[in-house]
């Protein structure tokens, strides 16, 4: 079972946080011995020490004094917590935190018993670091200041008679036009409680009272976390901080200081905020809560894909029989369902049609909504069971409803020279209505099929009648599933010239819905589904088609649509070619949820918990859940951390679900489902839809979303026999496979060499990256920005600038130290040094081994249409030639793959040695050298232009 979170500590200034620390608490203290021990630990009343007990010292010594602490740390990225075994292992990453004190920087390692404690001790901790006196704390500080302004400003507007005193009514409303989302019930009830510890009970509210409540109820204590993190001492964040956060946190490269300062124009309510460009608690709470911050990309609601492919390599949004109501069998029609389907970009529709009059209006809704929401082609499925007569009269109306837009043959300028051997592109077919399907033999009269081949005026209607395409074969799901888990290989290599379509059984008389994630993964491109049935099923659907403008076509992953290509829709483990990922989500907290739909005998209190689900390939599908936030109604904090490992991010699928935890069954509140190629890294808000996939007003989750070893570093797992294990550190290197056909086998050989420098140049530049953020006590994720401001920190001179210089050598940024420095920062120089070394290594070695890799390629391509006789030649047969095929693509895949890692390894590189010379610029690393980090591009190894400089929408993959 899962354990509640307790309660949390409400909070909305540093003197909460200081008051909390002064009361004192326990804290766990790990040792690098792999000890862990309870300590209660309090912070003095003048604000000058850390104290705890029990302790073996005396009491003088179990102390630390504020003056000497360096930094706070959070996480677990000390030596102690790195180092220290099982005993550190089991210890929550988002409760625990580090003191760093001392001229020698030890860390007094701490963990608190929930992560909202541990935010307390480090926010207020950091707040006296940066006001040694404590002089300025809650309502003094800059940010406070502001708030208390505004507030007044907003009341005095209401205040019509200028007394100070408005009524309890006026005061709510306010409130909740202020914080959309805020229950009125709730600002009344806290009214009632200011009023009644004052001794007094009145309809009216005076402006102090209009104040506290406001900020006791609409500051949001991960946000207010935040915000002290990243302004360290005002509680407000000017255009420098707030660039800063958008570089290292959501990923932005490409922002300006005056873009910076619009977005505080927009989101700051102060006046004075905007004048003086200062965003403060609320103004960067509404930005968090902003369609900017939101977790799906904003590239994607435009199409921002290549539709001039063919058909063939696009999924394609299908549905089934969207008409009917109820049931498959008795069910009621209603033409509502065919115009929410097309609303919603579906690009496939299956109607139909019996001997009648009622075909003409329903061709008329499609035809009226057919090319609102997307201007791609719609596919037209007609299920018939017309007599020959009917049949001609269902043709008439095709073509009267459809006209122009019904789609010919000789509308589309193709070879004139014979076959086409490939299908149409959307862009090709835009605005037009296509009729597609398996043409029906005349003794099949009475059966379930497209159109009859009694009628040719309806058999030319085809999209791909005069082209002698195979019309799209249609298995139903039983048949579908059995040819993914069967032959794999076989049903990929199948789709990617032609086009195939999974219906529900016919056996089915619900309109429910099957695993579309099971026939994607296959290559199938039209899963089609019931619309009106709501579920699961129907939301992993518009996850998918919501990106790329929600035009209804998606375009498959690369190694579906390559020519010559390995994958497996049952793969357990990496795909070749295709770089693993790390996904990391905090879910950090819900806001403004809502009760189940007919949970009222619950009354006004929840018992949510969220679970993650990651759809895909076999290896990548997993599920994880937070704890249950016990009575916590409508805003929870969860603060916990999950991480998922995806080997096809292509395929890949997020989806987010909150329940009402109730022993009878768990309710369902919310959700929300996304393609992982449209994830925003940062903090981001996610906004919860309900059963049919409407918006929930107001409704949200805020976490934080990090996508790591992009280009493919880092440690890799073992993947079988394509795998084998290097003598260089226990590294692993990716291997071919062997063919049995000789001169095929020759020519793969000689990529032995390239492959394995290939591997080492990527990992020796990414572990030389992660062990600089790690001696910079930052975790893999952190920005190397982010590790400049901690080095500068540390090399920080009493008369101001850090003591150290950068010098451009050969175009490569590098630090020397000015005056004495410590130890500590002399390793950490040398691990930055290390770090510049191997991105050397990598960026000037990186074509010549790709050249290496892209020649044995281009050569083994050239057996490619010779592979049969090559393998009867041989002596090859039967299963044995296809396993020599199956090799042979797996070879190009692994070759073509890591030629594309190798490439944007250097790509990255080469962006983070730019992004590297600007942070120590802004953080005053003074240069020796008359040149800049623009130099970069103007090397003598001929690097210019070799990097893209790219939004941080790109997941957060640590690109600086």
């Amino acid at each position: 079972s899962f354990s509640s979170i307790p309660s949390e500590k409400k909070v909305s200034s540093a003197a909460d946080c200081l008051a909390f620390m002064q009361g004192g608490c326990e804290l766990k203290k790990v040792r690098p011995n792999s000890r862990v021990y309870s300590r209660f630990y309090t912070l003095d009343l003048d604000l000058s020490c850390l104290r705890w007990e029990p302790s073996k010292k005396d009491l003088e010594r179990a102390r630390l004094d504020m003056a000497t602490i360096r930094e706070v740390r959070t996480g677990k990225s000390t030596e102690t917590f790195l180092h220290n075994g099982p005993a550190a292992e089991h210890l929550a990453e988002e409760a625990a935190f580090s003191i760093i004190h001392g001229d020698d920087y030890q860390s007094l390692d701490l963990v608190a018993l929930s992560p909202d404690v541990a935010n307390i001790w480090v926010t207020g901790l950091r707040y006296l670091v940066s006001h040694p006196s404590g002089s300025i704390i809650g309502e003094g500080s800059l940010g406070s200041k502001m708030r208390r302004d505004w507030l007044a400003a907003e009341f005095a507007e209401v205040d019509e008679d200028g007394y100070g005193v408005v009524t309890e009514d006026t005061a709510v409303a306010t409130i909740c036009k202020l914080c959309p989302g805020i229950k009125e019930a709730k600002v009344r009830l806290r009214f009632k409680e200011i009023q009644r510890s004052k001794e007094k009970l009145t309809s009216h509210v005076t402006r102090e009272e209009f104040q506290e409540a406001f900020c006791e109820l609409c500051t949001r204590p991960d946000v207010y976390f935040l915000l002290v993190q990243l302004s360290k001492d005002r509680e407000c964040l000017d255009a420098q901080d707030l660039r800063l956060f958008l570089e290292t946190e959501q990923g932005l490269s490409l922002a300006t200081a005056e873009s910076c300062l619009e977005l505080v124009r927009r989101f700051e309510p102060s006046g004075p905020g905007k004048e003086r460009g200062l965003l403060a608690l609320d103004g960067f709470s509404r930005y968090l809560q902003s369609p900017e911050c939101q977790l799906f990309d904003m590239e994607h609601q435009a199409v921002c894909q290549d539709m001039s492919l063919p058909l063939s390599h696009y999924y394609i949004s299908a549905s089934y029989r969207s008409y009917l109501l109820d049931d498959q069998v008795h069910g009621r029609a209603d033409l509502g369902g065919l115009t929410r389907a097309l609303q919603a970009g579906c690009r496939c529709l299956e109607l139909g049609v019996t001997d009648g009059p009622e075909g003409e209006p329903l061709l008329g809704v499609v035809n009226k909504y057919a090319f609102l929401t997307s201007p791609y082609p719609l596919l037209l499925y007609l299920c018939h069971r017309c007599s020959p007569s009917q049949q001609r009269t269902l043709a008439q109306h095709l073509r009267k409803v459809f006209s122009t837009r019904l789609y010919t043959p000789e509308a589309l300028p193709v070879s004139l020279g014979g076959r086409a051997t490939t299908l149409p592109s959307p862009e090709q077919l835009k605005g037009r209505v296509l009729l597609v399907g398996k043409k029906l033999l005349p003794e099949e009269e009475g059966s379930e099929g497209e159109v009859s081949e009694e009628d040719e005026e309806i058999g030319g209607g085809g999209p791909l009648a005069g082209q002698q395409h195979s019309p799209p074969s249609t298995p139903s799901t039983p048949e579908a599933g059995r040819l993914a888990s069967e032959s794999p290989e076989e049903l990929v290599s199948f789709t990617k010239r032609t086009l195939s379509r999974v219906r529900p059984s016919s056996v089915r008389l619900d309109s429910s819905n099957p695993n579309p994630q099971g026939y994607w993964k296959g290559g199938v491109q039209l899963v089609a589904l019931n619309q009106q049935t709501p579920g699961a099923m129907l939301d992993l659907h518009r996850g998918r088609f919501t990106q790329n403008g929600g035009c209804g076509f998606v375009l498959r992953p690369g190694v579906m649509r390559d020519e010559v290509s390995y994958f497996s829709a049952v793969t357990q483990g990496c795909v070749p070619g295709v770089p693993p990922q790390t996904l990391r989500v905090k879910v950090i907290s819900a806001h403004s949820l809502p009760k189940p739909q007919g949970a009222g005998a619950k009354g006004e209190v929840i018992d949510p918990y969220v679970v993650l689900e990651l759809h895909g390939v076999p290896a990548d599908c997993a599920e994880q859940r937070t704890r249950t936030a016990a009575q916590n109604q409508d805003d929870p904090l969860f603060d916990e951390t999950f991480e998922f490992q995806v080997n096809m991010p292509e395929l890949a699928l997020l989806r987010f679900v909150v329940l009402d935890d109730d022993y009878i069954g768990d309710d369902f509140i919310g959700q929300y489902s996304v393609a992982f190629e449209c994830l925003q890294p940062g903090y981001r808000n996610v906004p919860l839809l309900g059963l049919e996939g409407d918006p929930l007003p107001h409704a949200s989750l805020f976490v934080h979303v990090a996508v790591t070893n992009r280009r493919g570093g880092g440690k890799a797992q073992r993947r079988g026999l394509s795998v084998r294990r290097g003598v260089r550190r226990g590294r692993e290197y990716v291997t071919l496979r062997n063919t049995g056909i000789k001169a095929l086998d020759d020519t793969f050989r000689p990529a032995s060499t390239p492959l394995k420098e290939a591997t080492d140049l990527r990992e020796d530049a990414q572990r030389a990256s992660m062990t600089f953020k790690e001696h910079c006590g930052l975790p893999p994720v952190a920005k190397l920005k982010q590790c400049i401001q901690s080095l500068a920190t540390r090399l920080q001179t009493p008369e101001g600038p850090p003591g150290a210089s950068m010098t451009l050598k050969d175009g490569y940024p590098h630090l020397e130290a000015l005056g004495s420095i410590t130890d500590t920062t002399r390793k950490l120089l040398s691990h930055y040094d290390m770090m510049i070394s191997a991105q050397k290594q990598l960026i000037e070695k990186a074509d010549a081994v790709e050249e290496r890799i892209a020649q044995v390629q281009r050569e083994g391509m050239e057996f490619h249409e010779e592979l049969p006789r090559l393998g009867e030649k041989e002596g090859l047969k039967g299963r044995k030639q296809s396993k020599a095929l199956e090799s042979f693509t797996w070879n190009i895949t692994v070759l073509k793959g890591q030629c594309d890692l190798l490439h944007g390894a250097k790509a990255d590189s080469l962006d983070a040695l730019r992004q590297l010379a600007l942070a120590c610029e802004a953080c005053g690393f003074t240069s020796t050298t008359s040149c800049g980090p623009s130099d970069l591009l103007y090397t003598p190894h001929g690097r210019r232009g070799s990097t893209q400089e790219r939004r941080g929408s790109t997941h957060g993959n640590g690109r600086i």
